[in-house]
C-alpha cells in the first residue's frame, strides 16, 4: 500500500536555489502549484496551505548544465530582482561573521502564518481607480505593440502589477494606488515577462529599454484627489 508523504513543496516559503539547473520536467511540475497552490497526485488534490510563496534564484553566469525557464513559468513569478554585490559595509559584516557559529539555530518566528494571511486580505482592499487600471492596460499594450518584442506583458502580468501596486501603496502608508506606483514597479514586475524579438536582442535592446519607451510614450492619468 502506497502512503503519501508531503515533500519540500509543502511549506509556506519554498526556496528553489539555481532553479535554471532543474530539469524541464521539474520546472513544469512547478507550474500547477505556483498558480493554484495545490498539487495533484494520482488524481488526488493536495493543498499547500496559506500563505504559499516560491522564491527562486538563477545563476546568470554559468550556462553549462542549465535549462531555459519556460515563459509560462516566468510569468508566474511576481517579481524579478538582481542582487548584485554587497556594498563595502555589508561585505565587511559578512566577513566578520563568517567564523561565527550557526545563528539559524536560534531563530524564532516573528509572525504567524495566520497574521500574514490577514495582512494579505487587508491589502486587497486598497483602492485602484479605473484610470490607474487603464494606465496599466495601456502600458501592457505598448509592450505588445513594440517592434522590439516577440511577447509583451500578458494578462497575468497586468494582474500581478495591480497586486504588487496595492502592496507597495500599503507599505508607504496609503490605501490607494497611484500612477507613480506603477512606474516604480514596472521593471521588477514586468521585465522577466518580456520576450525580445531576435533582431532586437541581437541589436542590444533590453527589456528595461522596452519598458522605458513604453513609460515615456504612455500618458499617466492626472491626479484628481485621493481616497
Amino acid at each position: 500500500q502506497w502512503v503519501f508523504h508531503e515533500g519540500p513543496i509543502f511549506a509556506s516559503i519554498v526556496l528553489a536555489d539555481e532553479i535554471n539547473r532543474a530539469s524541464p520536467k521539474t520546472q513544469s511540475a512547478l507550474l500547477e502549484v505556483m498558480e493554484e497552490n495545490f498539487v495533484t497526485i494520482d488524481g488526488v488534490r493536495h493543498e499547500t496551505g496559506r500563505p504559499f510563496m516560491v522564491i527562486a534564484t538563477q545563476n546568470p553566469i554559468e550556462q553549462a548544465g542549465t535549462y531555459r525557464l519556460p515563459e509560462a513559468q516566468l510569468d508566474r513569478f511576481l517579481m524579478k530582482t538582481t542582487v548584485g554585490y554587497p556594498d563595502r559595509e555589508a561585505a565587511l559584516q559578512v566577513l566578520a561573521g563568517s567564523a561565527a557559529p550557526d545563528r539559524t539555530k536560534n531563530l524564532g518566528a516573528v509572525i504567524s502564518t495566520r497574521a500574514i494571511g490577514e495582512m494579505a486580505d487587508l491589502v486587497k482592499q486598497n483602492y485602484a481607480d479605473n484610470a490607474v487600471l487603464d494606465y496599466v492596460q495601456r502600458l501592457a499594450e505598448a509592450t505588445r505593440d513594440s517592434g522590439d518584442t516577440r511577447l509583451g506583458v500578458s494578462t497575468r502580468g497586468t494582474i500581478a502589477m495591480v497586486r504588487a501596486a496595492r502592496v507597495w501603496a500599503a507599505a508607504h502608508g496609503r490605501n490607494h494606488v497611484l500612477p507613480d506606483d506603477i512606474k516604480e514597479l514596472a521593471v521588477p514586475v514586468w521585465t522577466h515577462r518580456l520576450v525580445l524579438a531576435p533582431d532586437a536582442e541581437f541589436a542590444g535592446v533590453t527589456a528595461e529599454g522596452v519598458l522605458a519607451k513604453a513609460l515615456s510614450a504612455t500618458q499617466p492619468p492626472m491626479a484628481t484627489g485621493s481616497r
